[in-house]
């Protein structure tokens, strides 16, 4: 590879490092229209990924092993905001065009760490098992 090639991948790590990343899940029960027949799964991804173009790295996974809690939707800080001390903040049972929009809003404020979250999203908060946590931040 490049000199020119591993600077530009650098560059793009580096800028990634500086934006949160919002993890949706896509898995064996998340975006599954058996379980969630209301919500169309593909346009909340794709909702996610529009507002946050720029802002935020949204990325779809397969399944994050937290079925019970369909739709989830990880926010993960920004390397400012885990220096604020910021953590990983989980979000389960996203199924409506609301709560996703009170994410957007506040990742574009600055997410865990710099932004307080809107009190509604309290409501979806929850913490998986240490397992489930460890194999999310180890990729």
């Amino acid at each position: 590879m490049s000199r020119r090639s591993d600077r530009t991948r650098q560059t793009a790590e580096a800028a990634a490092a500086a934006r949160c990343t919002v993890t949706v899940c896509r898995g064996c029960c998340c975006g599954v229209a058996a379980k969630n027949p209301r919500l169309d799964h593909e346009a909340q991804l794709d909702d996610l990924r529009t507002a946050l173009a720029g802002v935020a790295a949204v990325r779809r996974t397969d399944c994050l092993d937290a079925c019970e809690q369909a739709n989830v939707i990880v926010v993960q800080p920004s390397a400012e905001g885990r220096r604020a001390g910021g953590r990983p903040v989980w979000l389960g049972l996203v199924n409506d065009r609301d709560a996703a929009a009170d994410i957007t809003a506040w990742v574009a404020a600055g997410g865990p760490g710099l932004a307080e979250p809107p009190a509604v999203l309290d409501l979806y908060a929850f913490r998986p098992s240490r397992r489930v946590r460890a194999e999310l931040e180890s990729e």
